[in-house]
């Protein structure tokens, strides 16, 4: 009979980003500075701040809008995006002439503009015209979360509120 060798396991590895269920909340905040500042007190008093999150909660999606589009503010709005990719692009390859490299810089740079400025500006009318007037407004989507809260490594919490002074 031979002994066959036991499977050898690796001990199981500390996640990077632990699960909500291995940490605690030991403070809700209505804004990021507030929270922010409590890990900056534990910091201050030598705690293992690797150990804590500042977790936003209660996100809400919030559309500005900046604006009425329509046909000429569709084409700036293209125009710029065009300008600034094409400038980007031409001043890329102008980065590789050989011949006369600040002139051919220069020179790739704006014609890439130029040209990039009267794509984006075709382009831009074009979507807004299949748009059929469907969304004729400019806005600004951001994600904000209505507060945040401190959430410190299960094992390490009460000395977190200890060195916080807070009573819980």
């Amino acid at each position: 009979m031979t002994d066959s060798p036991s499977p050898v396991t690796a001990p199981p590895e500390r996640p990077a980003v632990p699960s909500a269920a291995s940490r605690r909340s030991i403070g809700s905040f209505p804004d990021y500075a507030a929270a922010e500042q409590a890990v900056d007190a534990l910091s201050d008093r030598g705690f293992p701040v690797h150990r804590v999150a500042i977790v936003g909660r209660d996100l809400e999606l919030v559309e500005q809008v900046t604006g009425r589009l329509d046909y000429p503010r569709a084409a700036l709005r293209g125009a710029a995006g065009g300008a600034v990719t094409g400038a980007l692009l031409g001043w890329l390859f102008g980065l590789f002439s050989w011949i006369v490299p600040l002139i051919g810089l220069l020179l790739l740079t704006v014609y890439g503009l130029i040209f990039g400025a009267v794509v984006g500006a075709v382009l831009g009318l074009l979507v807004h015209a299949l748009q059929g007037g469907r969304r004729d407004f400019a806005s600004v989507t951001a994600m904000r979360p209505a507060r945040y809260e401190v959430m410190v490594d299960e094992d390490v919490a009460d000395d977190a509120v200890r060195l916080l002074g807070w009573d819980r």
